[in-house]
Order: structure tokens, then C-alpha cells, then sequence
């Protein structure tokens, strides 16, 4: 696609401020969908009626940038969600920092990079749902871990004290949380099962050991059913799990080892999986047992793990057949 305009958008609560770069111009809108409406105004007032020709360029902000890119994607406007991360990696040395000065360097940075941006696609609504009900669990997840670890430091003073009434109300929340946790995973495997095509996904990845319903679930919204991602090696890397070389000329000779750089969610998620993996699957056990008894690491052994139960699982979701245990078979 041949862009030529650029807007850069910088989306805060309750506004958001517009830069477009080829006019100069800055402007101001509600982030609310009266806003949305004034801002495609006020784009075509400048541009012309047919927008198809501008790319619009904002942060992934979650909650905040959301609404605008679904009103956009409505009437097929191009848009790139950006990750806050690479936009100000992008801008090298910079000082101060006010809304309109990021329109701005956003929009610099859709011109900068306009060969290779590419066009954001919206996910299916089942995703965005999945999302939000996983995002709302793992913070009740959170919240009941800290109830049940408040509980226990509180054990000595509440038998010291004999305040009996403090236990039972810590047993109301934490039960009450999980009641919720509960209702809330109920939810996950009725959004799941009414999607023939996540129902099935969802199927095969969970006959893996060491994935179950929460990893499965952010595993298929993370990749929007393993559409977004061209192999489990790029998710890998997306992860943090991916190790990478760290030379340099002959002075740095260090081990391999992953990035920072990572979504830590998942990451952690794929860590439990490999823990449940090593001691579940007969393949892995071995495996793990071996590595250790080589005098390995044991967290680069795991690592290994996380990677080998994340290419189980994109190899089952991509060929859409049941993950078999070879070793079960062996002579």
C-alpha cells in the first residue's frame, strides 16, 4: 500500500492529540466515539473523503487505544497499533515529553518506517473476549495469592491474640475469590466452545502435558489462533524464551542466553508448563534427568523445554492433527 499521509496519534484517558505531517497541523479530540467522529472530520477536511490513502499511527495502549482502533478498522481506515517500546527506541536521543510533541515523533515514525509498518488486523471478537476475561482472572489470581500469603504471615499474631474473626474472614475472600476464578474459567470454556475453530484448537493443544486451560487460552489469544505468528520460532522469541548469542570480537565470549525483551505473561506461563512437562511426560523426564545428571543448568534445561512443548503445540495447531507420543510406539 502507497501512503500518502501520515497521522501520529498520542491516546492518553480521556483525550488524544493528532499530528498529521504533511500539513503540519495538530489537533485535539476526545477519546470517545463523538471524537472519533470529529477526528475523521477533521482528517478529511485536509486529506479528502477517501482516507484509504493515510496511514493512521498510535501506541498500543490497551484499554485506551482500543475503541479507536475498532472505530477506524469499522470504516476501513489504515491504521498500525505500535508498540510503545519500538516507537521510542526508534527516536534515539530525545528530551522532554509533552502529548503533542509525541503526535508527532509517532507520525515521524510511520513516514520513517512506511515501507515495512504493517497494517494492524483487528483479532476476532471471540479473541478480544477471551483476553478480557484472562486479563480480569489474573488479577483475581493475584489477589487471592496475596490473601492466602497475608493469611499465613498472620497465623502467629491471630493465635497469639486469639483473633479467630480475622482467619474466617480471610477464608470468605480467598474462597469467594476462587469462586469467582472459577465462574470466570466457566466463561473461558463457553467463549472456546462456541468457536468451531478455537473449540478444535483448543482440543488438540491440551492433549500436550503441561498445557491447560489458562496456557492454552493466552497461547491461542496471544497468537489469535496461530494466525499471527509464522512459526513457533518467532513466538519463541516474542516469549523470551529464544537464546541469542552474546560475542563480540575476542574479548566477549558469553554463554547464549534470551532476552529480556519478552512478554513476561507468557513467559511465565510457558516456565509452569515446562516444570509440569519434566516430571509428567516420559520424553521430557528423561530428558530433564539426563541434562542434570550431565551437570547441566537446570533453568537452560527447562528453557529447552519451554521450546520443545511450544513447537508441540504450533505443530499440532498448524497441521490440525492430535500430538502423538512417538516414544510409546518405540520397539
Amino acid at each position: 500500500m502507497q501512503y500518502n499521509h501520515f497521522i501520529g496519534i498520542d491516546i492518553s484517558k480521556d483525550t488524544f492529540d493528532v499530528f498529521l505531517r504533511e500539513k503540519s497541523l495538530h489537533r485535539q479530540f476526545k477519546n470517545d466515539q463523538q471524537g472519533f467522529k470529529s477526528l475523521v472530520s477533521w482528517l478529511q477536511k485536509y486529506i479528502g473523503e477517501d482516507l484509504a490513502h493515510c496511514l493512521v499511527c498510535f501506541e498500543h495502549t490497551g484499554y485506551y487505544s482500543l475503541p479507536l482502533a475498532v472505530y477506524l478498522d469499522k470504516i476501513d481506515t489504515p491504521f498500525a497499533m505500535i508498540s510503545p517500546l519500538r516507537i521510542k527506541r526508534s527516536l534515539g536521543i530525545t528530551r522532554g515529553k509533552n502529548d503533542q510533541v509525541d503526535a508527532k515523533r509517532i507520525a515521524e515514525y510511520a513516514y520513517l518506517y512506511r515501507e515495512s509498518i504493517p497494517r494492524t488486523q483487528l483479532p476476532p471478537k471471540e479473541i478480544v473476549k477471551l483476553q478480557s476475561l484472562l486479563s480480569l482472572r489474573d488479577r483475581l489470581a493475584r489477589t487471592r495469592a496475596g490473601y492466602i500469603a497475608t493469611r499465613k504471615e498472620s497465623l502467629q499474631s491471630i493465635a497469639e491474640y486469639e483473633q479467630v474473626d480475622l482467619l474466617a474472614s480471610f477464608d470468605k475472600m480467598i474462597a469467594a475469590t476462587s469462586a469467582e476464578i472459577k465462574s470466570l474459567e466457566q466463561g473461558i470454556k463457553a467463549i472456546i466452545a462456541s468457536n468451531d475453530e478455537l473449540k478444535q484448537t483448543f482440543a488438540l493443544i491440551t492433549r500436550i502435558k503441561g498445557v491447560g486451560l489458562v496456557v492454552a487460552s493466552y497461547l491461542i489469544v496471544y497468537t489469535y489462533n496461530f494466525t499471527r505468528f509464522e512459526s513457533w520460532r518467532k513466538f519463541a522469541c516474542y516469549a523470551g524464551i529464544a537464546p541469542f548469542d552474546y560475542r563480540s570480537g575476542t574479548s566477549i565470549q558469553g554463554r547464549n542466553k534470551v532476552s529480556p525483551l519478552a512478554n513476561h505473561q507468557i513467559k511465565k506461563l510457558l516456565h509452569i508448563s515446562a516444570m509440569h512437562a519434566a516430571f509428567t511426560d516420559n520424553e521430557m523426564k528423561a530428558y530433564y534427568n539426563r541434562r542434570l545428571d550431565e551437570g547441566k543448568s537446570k533453568m537452560s534445561t527447562l528453557n529447552i523445554i519451554r521450546n520443545k512443548v511450544l513447537a508441540r503445540v504450533f505443530a499440532v495447531a498448524l497441521r490440525k492433527t492430535e500430538y502423538i507420543e512417538l516414544h510409546k510406539y518405540a520397539s
